[in-house]
């Protein structure tokens, strides 16, 4: 039940009560009927069918931490996928099933013949590729330690830590401000409405992104962006930025999946795209890995990570400016990481004759 027909229901709650008060009795007053208390209910449960708990806050933040600060796992090591249901029970998707069940039919193979540009599914990591979420988070870690009256560490580990370890390491191991449960829950729960209150002036993508979504929405390839906010603050981020039209499928928080490699998966079922004909656009090493665990290429983004760490990648550019929709079906044509490497032309030496001697004729 989404929240339209809650709003609605309560609507029809409200007129049906003329109805019930012109049968009742003259010298019975109204306020012994009270549908207030139903009415009360709903706005409660409208909060819990738009992804917030029974403690949802007013302004739209979510009131427990989430994924945002928590060391992800890569997942699909062995290929394995997530689990779905079904009318007649559970269904396990793996890598192998979606590559086989999402094979292109006969008249799609033709068309993709004619435009092969339209076989290719993109997938897009947020964080820091869609939008520069890093600054985000360090500006989010700043606030709370200017509130807590603490000071964050200026040295390169201390920041890089902040960006990628989880909220309990960092506030433990790296920062040691608190070791009770009950405090790192609070700074946590802070962190995450900082970093939300932060999102919210979040108006401009990544430079050259937009032009390159331009390039390929005109070579009409689907495209999906992944990440772990809830959805509602994604697509007003989205909107805010002008790229909701974009993107054909969005992989959220609300979509239950468990790790990066589960989350590029469910992105490809929505694009009906099997997942070897995807591209994953990452930043991280973790997120070239888990898309190299899918059968999916990758082209990385340098900048927040160098470029020695992502010789895993397909292809690592500077930025999107430097790509073009040719870069695609390259990555597919040539199979491998090292594809664009000069490579020597092995040349095979053939055994010498053997001499036959006049002897050794019979």
């Amino acid at each position: 039940m989404d929240c339209s027909t809650i709003r609605s229901s309560s609507l029809l709650l409200q007129r049906s009560s003329p109805l019930r008060t012109s049968h009742c009795p003259a010298k019975l007053s109204l306020s012994r009927w009270k549908p207030s208390k139903l009415v009360q209910r709903h706005p409660a449960i409208s909060v819990k069918a738009c992804g917030f708990d029974d403690n949802g806050s007013s302004n739209g933040f979510p009131t427990t931490p989430n994924k945002l600060f928590m060391e992800e796992v890569i997942g699909a090591e062995y290929g394995e996928g997530f689990e779905t249901f079904r009318p007649d029970g559970p269904l396990k998707v793996d890598v192998d099933f979606l590559n086989d069940r999402l094979q292109e039919g006969f008249l799609q193979r033709i068309r993709y013949a004619m435009k092969p540009d339209e076989a290719f599914g993109l997938i897009f990591s947020w964080d820091n590729v869609v939008a520069d979420s890093r600054s985000l988070k360090l500006n989010a870690w700043k606030q709370l330690a200017h509130e807590e009256g603490k000071k964050i560490p200026e040295d390169g580990n201390a920041q890089r830590s902040l960006l990628y370890a989880g909220a309990d390491h960092i506030l433990q191991k790296v920062l040691q401000w608190e070791k009770a449960e009950s405090e790192l829950n609070r700074l946590k729960l802070r962190l995450s409405q900082l970093f939300y209150e932060n999102l919210l002036q979040l108006s401009k993508p990544v430079e050259g992104l937009e032009e390159w979504l331009d390039a390929v929405c005109t070579a009409r390839t689907p495209c999906a962006v992944v990440s772990s906010l809830d959805r509602k603050n994604m697509v007003e981020a989205l909107d805010r930025m002008g790229l909701n039209k974009y993107f054909q499928a969005i992989v959220s928080e609300e979509d239950g999946m468990e790790s990066i490699a589960h989350r590029f998966l469910s992105a490809a079922v929505k694009l009906d795209r099997k997942p070897s004909k995807c591209v994953v656009f990452e930043d991280d090493p973790r997120g070239v890995t888990a898309a190299h665990n899918c059968t999916m290429m990758a082209i990385a983004i340098i900048g927040t990570h160098p470029a020695y760490d992502l010789v895993e990648a397909d292809l690592a550019v500077a930025g999107f400016n430097e790509l073009s929709v040719i870069n695609l079906r390259r990555l597919f044509a040539h199979k491998g990481y090292n594809f664009m490497d000069l490579q020597k032309q092995v040349v095979e030496r053939t055994p010498p004759k053997r001499k036959l001697f006049t002897d050794t004729i019979f």
